[in-house]
This record gives structure tokens, sequence and C-alpha cells, in this order.
């Protein structure tokens, strides 16, 4: 008995399911015979559904008499997909998924796939609605939507598909959403969204990021930290800009929606920027901020992408400064303009994504020699880990602290992998 919530994706899929936990309660579905489990999937790679589709099966397999709920944005992009597989007993679009009506009424077991779909036109939402939660089950820092959908058609992407076109919490919901998980205890909270930097336009007064991270800092002055989960550089407006060289609350790491290092490229992926806008934002923050770290999503071998053009994403790297890189191999989605354009041997796109993945590598470990003999403040997540201001993985010898507290560190190395610490106190006593 009970409903189970499998979480795929972003940050944005954790705070959802965090509301759904909420309505499916409130539907009543953890009283239907036998359980219930719900997918919250993820679309932003062909990898990520397969996984889906094998947690499902794997699910039904290990709980023959529960009932499987599918939703997220796998779902909406492919409905059809999971209404064909037989473990699955609704399948239930992005937006209807935080709504507990959306649960009530649950199809009978064996009916048949377009019975079980109920999957509506993600592009006719027009809202977003702010949706309270208390708290992030297992999380030590607490996500706030504030933005969902994308306006934008990066060639690549399937994920307005599944989000549909960008729409904004209004301010003051928002402020209030932090300011009730602050006073809940949370000492961090990270805002998100699917395209953050383009909050506000559909708002009325059309306020911008920078205006709301501005007002969470002014309006909940108990918050210790503010994040942002990621941006797209070229929509970073002069309040943000601002907030980032005057609000010591607002964490110095900026993880960047990049993607490639050749201009040529990034025109072909439909992206706004150019690799010059990245590398002058980098220096611009870290003139502001010069404790700012950067990370970067990078894609290795999209379609035509020669070794000149690869050269260029290599060398993004230190031209910008980044500490924190996800690398993903070029996955072609089925229904976007990409997978329709020449593609490389996976062979090579493979070894390119290696390669990328070395050098990222480097540039994490240069980084973290930087921090060595410094004092950091660290969010503990879990077993004497955590994160310092940048974002930076941070084992603490001897702590004991509780998951969501802030300790005080002197970084005294590294493994390679993350630094290590002691506390600032245990140094001061000996």
């Amino acid at each position: 008995m009970g409903v189970d919530i499998v979480t795929f994706g972003c940050r944005l899929n954790t705070y959802e399911s965090e509301v759904m936990r909420r309505e499916t309660e409130a539907a009543g579905l953890g009283e239907v015979e036998g359980g219930a489990i719900v997918f919250n999937t993820c679309a932003v790679t062909g990898e990520a559904v397969r996984q889906a589709r094998q947690a499902i099966r794997k699910a039904r397999r290990e709980n023959p008499g529960a009932r499987i709920i599918v939703t997220g944005c796998a779902a909406q992009t492919e409905p059809g997909a999971f209404g064909e597989m037989e473990e699955v007993d609704l399948v239930i679009g992005n937006d209807d998924k935080l709504k507990a009506q959306s649960y009530r009424a649950l199809p009978e077991f064996g009916v048949n796939q377009f019975e079980k779909v109920r999957v509506n036109d993600i592009f006719e939402v027009t809202e977003t609605a702010s949706h309270m939660v208390d708290a992030i089950e297992g999380r030590a820092r607490a996500f706030v939507q504030v933005q969902n959908g994308c306006d934008h058609r990066c060639t690549f992407c399937i994920i307005p598909y599944g989000r549909g076109n960008s729409r904004s919490v209004p301010m003051g919901a928002a402020v209030d959403q932090v300011k009730r998980l602050a006073e809940n205890g949370y000492r961090e909270v990270v805002l998100t969204g699917v395209d953050l930097t383009s909050y506000g336009p559909d708002l009325p007064g059309k306020p911008t990021l920078g205006r709301l991270v501005r007002s969470i800092l002014r309006d909940v002055p108990e918050l210790d930290r503010l994040r942002l989960s990621s941006i797209d550089s070229i929509e970073a407006d002069d309040d943000l800009m601002d907030a980032i060289a005057t609000q010591p609350r607002l964490m110095p790491h900026f993880h960047l929606s990049l993607q490639h290092g050749d201009n040529l490229i990034l025109k072909r992926m439909k992206r706004r920027h150019a690799r010059e806008d990245s590398i002058r934002f980098c220096e611009d923050v870290r003139r502001l901020r010069p404790d700012a770290a950067f990370g970067a999503d990078i894609i290795a071998g999209f379609p035509t992408e020669t070794e000149a053009h690869f050269d260029n994403s290599l060398a993004v790297i230190e031209e910008c400064g980044l500490a924190h890189c996800h690398v993903f191999p070029f996955s072609p989605r089925e229904g976007t303009p990409a997978a329709r354009m020449p593609q490389l041997p996976r062979s090579v796109v493979k070894e390119r994504a290696r390669r990328l993945r070395e050098v990222a590598d480097a540039a994490w470990t240069r980084h973290m020699q930087g921090l060595v003999g410094t004092r950091q403040e660290v969010l503990i997540e879990r077993d004497a880990l955590g994160r310092t201001a940048d974002f930076s993985l941070v084992e603490i010898a001897g702590c004991d602290a509780a998951p969501g507290e802030i300790v005080p560190v002197v970084i005294d190395g590294h493994d390679g992998e993350k630094l290590r610490a002691k506390p600032a106190f245990a140094l001061a006593a000996e």
C-alpha cells in the first residue's frame, strides 16, 4: 500500500515530484489495493527514455499487483510508446501530473493503450501555478520552480514538446514559497526552470530573473543561500549582474547552457549566443565575483561537427574557465531537426565525448587544487559530504553534522574527485 514516486532527470522534476506526492495522497492513490508507483520521466536523451522503460518493467516484475502510472516529459513526448507497454496502467501529461483529479479515476486493469493515455496538448497551457511545498523529501536543499517551458527551438532539443512554451510563476508567489521553505529550516534554496533566465516577460510588469533574485534576498532575510540551477548567459539582465556583484547570499556557481564552443555548430544548433558571448560573460562575472565558478553542458559529436569544430569545444573549457562540465555524446531525438542532419559515426561521437571529459576532468582538478588551503562554508548533504558555495563536492573528516547544516571548513587536499577538508573549529582547537 502507498505511493512510490520514481523521479528521473532535472531539478525541476524533483520539485514537481514533491507536488505529485501531495496530490496523489489527496487523490487517495495510496489506498489503492496493491499500492501505486508513479514514474516522473525525462526526455532529454534517448538513454533517459530507455532507462525509464527499463525501470517500469522491473517495477512490474517486483510489484505485480501495483498500479503503474507514467508521467513527465517522456510521457508527454512519447505517450503512445508508454501506452503500448503492458506494464503501464495510466499515462498522464506533464501539466495534469500536478493535479489531484488526474489520479482519482484510474482505468481498469487490461484496458487498451488508447483508454489509458491521458495526455493533452502542452502548448495549450499558458500559465504555471505556484505549487507550495513544505519540504523536498530526502534533500538537504530545496528546489523552487519559478519558470516552465521554453520558447526557443534548439535543433537538438525535444524538451519544448514536453514542457510547452515559456511561462513564469508570479513573483509574489515565488517569494512566498522560498519564505515558507526557509521558515521550515532549509538554509539553501535553488531556483529552477526549463529556461530560467527567460523568467518574467509573460507576467504583469515584465519582471526579470534578476529582479526576482533581488526580491527574494530582500524579503527572505532568514535564507542563507540562494542558488540558480542554470542560466542562459545571453539572457542575463542588469539586475542579475548587480545581484552577482553585491549579494553574497547568491551562490557564486553559474551553470551555463553552453552546448558547444564553435560558432558554426552553435548556429546549426540554433543557439542564440556565440562562443565570444560565453567567454565575455564568464570574464564579466569573474570581475564582479572573483570567487565564481562555472559549469556548463557541452555536446560532443553534433551532426556535421568537424575536428576543427570539436577543437573549439575543447578550447572553450579553458577560455571560459569552466570547473564543472556535463559532457553529453550527441543523441538524435526523433522529431528534432538535428536528427535529420548528417550524423557522425557513433564511434567518433563516443571518442570525442571521451576527449572532452578528459579536458573537463583536468579543469576540475585545477579548480580543486586552487581551493586547497581556503576556508569554505559547506552545506552538508549526507555522510560528511557536502557542497561549497561554488558547488564543489567536499568530504569532511570527523564531521557528524546533519544534512542541511552549514559547516565552516578548511580545504586541505583532494583525491582527484572531491575535496577533502577538516572542520574549521577542529583546526582551531589544534
